[in-house]
């Protein structure tokens, strides 16, 4: 059973903060080699939230929620990852569904955006998102901007 925390940034203890930056390193700068500034002054600022998927101690899904102090501009949902040892059980689509509740519950009424690594379009058209950029490249990975209406 998953344990789903939604937390405001200031709500981020050392320790959470430490197993989010720790599950990120894993996977998008170890495992897809990709060596990137992950740590990018985001996390800890404005509106911003956090996504946290617990099982049995061990953080096993994460998003970010970035919300811009600029109110025209959509909610950015990004950083969006399940770990290894949880793939392959749909965890994904129960992670999106956290992060789009906290979307609503928050931000009823502001549109949303993600740049998601293209082989996901299909993942992420599943919750209502359609491509608004051609493919593109970010730290040598194919992305696509995707959007959708509140």
């Amino acid at each position: 059973m998953i344990e789903w925390h939604d937390l405001h940034h200031s709500e981020l203890t050392v320790p959470l903060l430490y197993a989010l930056l720790r599950l990120r390193c894993e996977v998008f700068v170890v495992e897809q080699t990709c060596p990137y500034q992950d740590v990018d002054g985001d996390d800890l600022i404005g509106e911003n939230r956090h996504i946290l998927g617990w099982r049995n101690g061990e953080l096993v899904a994460y998003a970010r929620i970035l919300k811009s102090e600029n109110d025209i501009e959509p909610v950015v949902i990004g950083r969006v990852i399940i770990s290894a040892s949880a793939r392959g059980e749909q965890l994904g689509y129960r992670l999106m569904e956290q992060t789009l509740a906290s979307c609503r519950r928050h931000w009823p009424h502001k549109a949303l955006y993600l740049g998601a690594q293209a082989h996901l379009q299909a993942f992420y058209t599943h919750f209502g998102f359609s491509p608004v950029t051609e493919v593109y490249d970010e730290d040598g990975i194919p992305h696509i901007g995707m959007a959708r209406e509140a």
